[in-house]
């Protein structure tokens, strides 16, 4: 009997030894361990990829796509885009909550619908005449024909950061005509900013609305 209780005895404690050994190591050395590497050798991405703004706050992520709204109207209504700013795509995932009113993270979707689908067809008949009404100037009409499919539907995750080139010089005009900006300096923004494939074939060109919309801030900055 006290052979047994001595043998679950040592048995507990070679037990404990290993729990409290392998907690060390997995839960708190290997952490820390990760996480200097990261620091060291990806600053930028093991924060989160943080855009910031030319005073060096932060502004965003250049991974996840948020909004640029006027502020919310009473009632619930869901409130309208800011056209003072480049808008990205429109998103199931992309909404307000009362943690972040940038971003909607527990909710994220798109558009992804059959193409006799009688919702879809509606949205993207909303979207694109909310698209065309935004954007024309008494200078520039845009026509129906000329509207994107990225400015009427959702990308896969609902966050996507980036529009087409096309999306962002269509709303060119509008966005210097709010802003009191030459035409050709915005559209310079823009060309600046259009990413290329990666490696030269992989993917479309992209343009990072986060990082776009940085730098229109500055411009109407240095304006003023």
């Amino acid at each position: 009997m006290n052979n047994s209780v001595r043998r679950t005895g040592r048995l507990f404690r070679a037990g404990l030894r290993a729990l409290l050994v392998l907690t060390l190591v997995c839960g708190v050395l290997y952490p820390l361990a990760v996480t200097a590497v990261a620091q060291l050798a990806f600053p930028g991405r093991a924060n989160g990829s943080e855009v910031r703004d030319g005073s060096g706050r932060v502004v965003g992520s250049s991974l996840v796509g948020q909004r640029y709204d006027l502020p919310a109207e009473d009632g619930g209504r869901a409130p309208a885009p800011d056209l003072r700013w480049f808008q990205p795509r429109p998103s199931n995932g992309l909404g307000v909550n009362s943690v972040n009113t940038r971003y909607s993270l527990v909710l994220s979707g798109a558009t992804n619908r059959s193409g006799d689908n009688e919702d879809l067809i509606r949205w993207v008949r909303e979207a694109k005449a909310a698209v065309v009404a935004d954007n024309s100037t008494p200078s520039y009409e845009v026509r129906p024909a000329d509207v994107p499919p990225d400015a009427v539907t959702s990308s896969g995750s609902g966050l996507d950061p980036h529009i087409s080139p096309e999306y962002a010089r269509l709303q060119v005009h509008r966005v210097a005509r709010r802003n009191g900006l030459p035409v050709a300096a915005v559209a310079e923004l823009v060309a600046a900013r259009t990413e290329p494939r990666a490696l030269g074939f992989l993917g479309e060109p992209r343009v990072n609305v986060l990082a776009l919309n940085v730098a229109l801030r500055e411009l109407v900055a240095a304006k003023g």
